[in-house]
């Protein structure tokens, strides 16, 4: 039996498809079918169901499955040690990012870290928090980034830096002409909000709400480019991540303001898991954000919490 027949296995209870699983693995559905029956002989269980029209698994398919991944690990873990002895950086680096870290606080981390390891398979996600959260510790991505991050069991948080927040605004808007404004000036205005699952959006209503600032809602949605989208048409105003604007700010788009409050500073987060080895690569990608990059000053990771403190 090979190991990658543990991966076909792992991958069709992942995607519940004969087909996807094949396309994961570059084989055809029918190789996928046998190898699944051949795991099925092997041990003497039935792993899935057949003969229904939704895909499930079986009690003894989940026990597989869980094994499987251990299997999978053990080895990617052995092939990772064996390159640490030879000094070699390679292998697959899966990093899951919030959308507003990810497009505009990432890239040239990314960028810096591609050229100085390029054995290394890096790839980067775009997920909400929650999703991130999930995958960390699901083993599904290595490391994830998120804003206002928290503690949870199992993994470990790393909070070095830390992005402004700012008011941002239609360049004609009453208040782009101002340097500073007070949170009590934005009372009944036409706000473009986040989300309430996401962070960034509880922190600021707990600003508002703090201030005892009541906005108008215009508009709800997941993403800080949706949110530019609206502010740019004149819907509303809205607060964001300064890193995030930095270029629309630059070519006249939109307007940013800053406002005159403590709590304006957004938290960033590297997660990982706890009681796993770290390999190589994440080793070298926590060591590159670690250290800021001159010019990169449109990059939260540039600006470490304490320094501010």
């Amino acid at each position: 039996m090979q190991i990658e027949t543990f991966k076909v296995f792992c991958d069709l209870v992942e995607t519940a498809s004969f087909s996807r699983a094949a396309e994961l693995n570059q084989i055809t559905q029918s190789a996928v079918s046998q190898q699944i029956r051949a795991l099925e002989r092997a041990f003497d269980v039935s792993l899935i169901e057949r003969g229904k029209r939704n895909f499930s698994v079986t009690q003894e398919g989940r026990a597989f499955l869980q094994a499987s991944k251990e299997i999978l690990h053990a080895y990617n873990s052995l092939s990772v040690r064996l390159r640490e002895l030879q000094n070699v950086v390679a292998g697959p680096l899966k990093v899951a990012a919030i959308y507003s870290v990810g497009l505009h606080d990432l890239p040239p981390y990314l960028k810096k870290f591609r050229a100085l390891f390029p054995e290394v398979a890096l790839q980067v996600e775009y997920r909400r928090s929650a999703q991130i959260y999930a995958e960390v510790l699901e083993g599904a991505a290595d490391l994830g980034i998120v804003a206002y991050p928290q503690r949870r069991r199992g993994l470990v948080v790393e909070t070095h830096w830390e992005d402004r927040m700012v008011l941002i605004c239609h360049p004609e808007h009453p208040l782009a002409e101002r340097r500073r404004v007070k949170l009590s000036e934005l009372e009944g205005e036409r706000f473009i909000s986040f989300e309430p699952d996401l962070p960034t959006r509880k922190a600021v209503d707990k600003v508002l709400r703090s201030a005892g600032v009541n906005v108008q809602r215009v508009m709800e949605v997941d993403n800080v480019e949706t949110v530019k989208r609206a502010v740019e048409v004149e819907n509303g105003i809205s607060i964001v991540p300064e890193t995030a604007v930095f270029h629309e700010v630059r070519t006249g788009i939109l307007a940013a303001v800053d406002i005159e409050s403590a709590e304006m500073w957004r938290p960033l987060g590297l997660i990982y898991r706890r009681n796993r080895p770290i390999s190589a690569p994440q080793k070298q990608f926590i060591a590159t954000l670690r250290q800021p990059l001159p010019g990169a000053v449109a990059s939260g990771f540039n600006r470490s919490r304490r320094a501010r403190k």
